[in-house]
């Protein structure tokens, strides 16, 4: 019994510190691990440790091995947590940058079809960029963010599709359309509360 009480501060120690030197909040290490920021509560007080599979999943994320989880006697691997922090650094700099394309596109489709004279209502570019902005968010947050984060997502690309519509056919006047998105958002809020995290009661 003496053991597992030691092995629990070891190992709740270890995660605190990887976590604080990796610079994120309990909350933030729970989704990547798709459990509830208490469960990483009670690992990190040592009231709990995780299984097998978690502390797998935890080595990987930070780049070390199991037996440094189980083990008191070494330093902080800096180099592979900043190793961690730079490619997610990058993950957010190629969202950010897709992101940007899509409002490129339009801009040079604004200006285009401004020279030309081919199209009116041009400045409806703009508001089509924000759904397919969103979308592009949706694919890579789900590749690589907080899955969670899809759930704000997909309601900013409900609102702007049913926006965008409107304001195209704004001279039928539709405003009928923005109650579409009522029981929409009570769905994905719905969808967002019906997922538990793992180790959540």
């Amino acid at each position: 019994m003496g053991f597992l009480t030691e092995l629990k501060k070891i190992v709740a120690k270890n995660i605190a510190d990887l976590r604080h030197e990796a610079g994120m909040t309990q909350l933030e290490l729970a989704e990547k691990l798709n459990y509830s920021d208490k469960a990483v509560s009670k690992w990190e007080s040592g009231a709990s440790i995780p299984d097998v599979g978690v502390l797998l999943e935890i080595s990987r994320l930070f780049g070390v091995t199991v037996d440094y989880l189980l083990s008191e006697d070494h330093r902080i691997p800096v180099k592979a947590i900043m190793k961690e922090t730079v490619k997610g650094r990058k993950h957010l700099i190629i969202t950010l940058l897709s992101v940007a394309l899509v409002w490129l596109i339009a801009t040079v489709v604004f200006v285009v079809l401004n020279l030309v004279g081919a199209w009116g209502a041009t400045w409806l570019l703009f508001i089509y960029a924000i759904p397919v902005s969103a979308v592009v968010l949706i694919v890579f947050n789900s590749i690589w963010g907080k899955r969670r984060q899809n759930y704000l997502y997909i309601s900013i690309l409900m609102w702007s599709v049913l926006s965008a519509v409107y304001l195209s056919l704004i001279a039928y006047n539709f405003w009928l359309l923005f109650t579409i998105g009522i029981p929409g958002q009570i769905i994905i809020c719905l969808w967002a509360g019906m997922k538990k995290p793992q180790g959540e009661k």
